[in-house]
């Protein structure tokens, strides 16, 4: 949903654009109820759609570890493919070969920079019925996350980011961005114990630096209908921002009080959220 003067202009450019990208991890304590509170009974829910939830950048997929845990108890099918977090098309064409292998209509969830992936990915994807958007990018066709970024206020993140000069799969040098560990507490996850975001900070997955250099080539979210989730204390993709994507999008939007990492701090309303994406789809 922040310089190092050997850096090239493109990874220089990309670095200082960031606004935001997703992270998390394992949350201590996250185990889920059996039903989320004021859930209906999974048996209410039938032909349910499988859900399908991409991570963002500097994380895995048990960023989505209680929301997971809530959609299988109430009777889900959940797929969490590992997103490669090497750049938007590539990353967009590897969740778009997972959704392939999917039988039957899908629900299709992306945090942060996720948001992005999947926005392209269901382009190609003919079994994705629904997209719901999680403090996410939501690109259009012909935009660049970096640029998007910068459009509002808000984002506290750049300046926390540490590039990190990588070998790149032609020999060249790439740049790798982490979130530096003593900052990813404040500027992402404010509303987490410090004891789970420095568990967070140890195990993350660095984001390639052209994944804000890319430019987006479709946008899903035009022809499949959207749910967005705006989180209204983001220090890492700007709340306006959100705003204006879901707005744009025409998405059924709901405001939580949360950090960049709803799905950690507030699981139940992020579950909702995707239960109503795929109430939708099966009517």
């Amino acid at each position: 949903m922040t310089t190092n003067p050997a850096l090239s202009r493109r990874s220089a450019l990309a670095t200082a654009a960031v606004a935001a990208v997703g992270a998390a991890g394992l949350t201590a304590g996250a185990a889920a109820p059996a039903v989320a509170a004021g859930a209906d009974a999974p048996a209410q829910e039938s032909a349910k759609p499988t859900v399908v939830l991409v991570h963002g950048a500097f994380a895995d997929a048990s960023s989505w570890r209680p929301v997971t845990e809530r959609l299988q108890c109430l009777g889900y099918t959940v797929v969490a493919p590992a997103n490669p977090l090497r750049g938007l098309a590539h990353d967009a064409a590897q969740v778009a070969a997972v959704l392939a292998t999917i039988q039957g209509p899908v629900v299709l969830a992306g945090h942060s920079y996720g948001g992005a992936v999947i926005t392209q990915a269901a382009a190609s994807a003919p079994g994705v019925r629904a997209l719901v958007y999680i403090a996410a990018f939501m690109p259009d066709a012909g935009e660049v996350l970096g640029e998007l970024s910068g459009r509002f206020p808000g984002s506290q993140l750049q300046p926390a980011l540490n590039p990190v000069p990588v070998p790149g799969p032609d020999g060249s040098t790439a740049i790798d961005l982490y979130i530096r560990a003593e900052k990813l507490h404040d500027v992402f996850a404010q509303d987490l114990p410090a004891s789970t975001t420095r568990l967070l900070a140890a195990g993350q997955r660095p984001l390639n630096a052209t994944a804000f250099t890319d430019t987006a080539t479709a946008a899903a979210w035009r022809t499949l209908p959207s749910w967005t989730l705006v989180a209204t204390q983001d220090r890492g993709i700007a709340p306006d921002l959100q705003r204006f994507q879901a707005r744009r999008a025409g998405s059924r939007t709901v405001e939580v009080p949360s950090s960049h990492l709803p799905m950690l701090s507030r699981p139940d309303a992020v579950t909702s959220l995707i239960r109503s994406a795929a109430r939708s789809v099966t009517g």
